[in-house]
């Protein structure tokens, strides 16, 4: 199933409504691009209002690793012909209670610090190359097929060895665990309740996050194309 779709008209997201034969909360997945046109974010932020309760990504205090890792995108809109915006949603002021279930940046800089040095340098050599990258692609680099998520295994997920697969747990499998457990929490303790749970997270966790909501029964019964960056602008 595809997330984020690139084509000709542009790069797409996915908002996927979930449902399950027990009954109980609604869930709509948002996935997000950090980087996108304002208009996307005004979509998402108007939709997010309707909602009962929001189950936003987000590390909460200092990180390091944090620091440098987010430096890769947050680059893209500093050239303002690029169009694009960091995500700039005001989840705390959007009147909808909301849950961060994700790593603490301690939590995250302790994981960062246990890989292994070479995860580490490799990491580190690859920030400023990357960032200089999208820096001077801009919105090029949100118009690729590099951009595209779907929920199967990708050829390099399956390829890729021990130390990589320790520093994918950090950065996605731990945080979409934890993801996960919130909304499980959420459907125990709410199972009886006709509400909209909204999951606010970068696309590249959604394929995890799905799959534990699959665990929990939920189907996809709806997916609605949002445009985040347009082609022809």
């Amino acid at each position: 199933m595809q997330i984020v779709e690139n084509s000709i008209v542009g790069t797409r997201s996915a908002v996927l409504r979930l449902t399950r034969r027990a009954g109980g909360p609604e869930i709509v997945v948002y996935p997000m691009l950090h980087v996108a046109e304002p208009q996307f974010y005004r979509e998402v932020e108007a939709r997010l209002r309707a909602s009962d309760l929001l189950v936003v990504e987000g590390i909460t205090g200092e990180s390091t690793a944090v620091e440098g890792l987010t430096m890769t995108y947050r680059v893209m809109p500093a050239a303002a012909e690029s169009g694009l915006v960091e995500d700039d949603i005001p989840y705390g002021d959007l009147g909808v209670p909301f849950l961060t279930p994700d790593l603490t940046g301690a939590e995250f800089q302790q994981g960062f610090q246990e890989l292994p040095w070479q995860t580490k340098a490799l990491t580190w050599a690859a920030v400023p190359a990357v960032s200089i990258g999208h820096f001077l692609a801009g919105r090029r680099a949100l118009l690729s097929r590099n951009i595209e998520v779907n929920d199967l295994p990708t050829r390099q997920e399956e390829l890729r060895g021990e130390q990589w697969d320790r520093f994918v747990d950090l950065i996605l499998d731990r945080r979409d665990g934890r993801a996960v457990e919130a909304l499980a929490a959420v459907v125990r303790e709410r199972g009886d309740e006709d509400i909209e749970v909204a999951v606010v997270y970068g696309a590249a966790h959604v394929p995890g996050i799905l799959r534990g909501l699959y665990k929990l029964g939920y189907r996809v019964v709806e997916a609605e194309w949002l445009m985040a960056v347009n082609a022809t602008e």
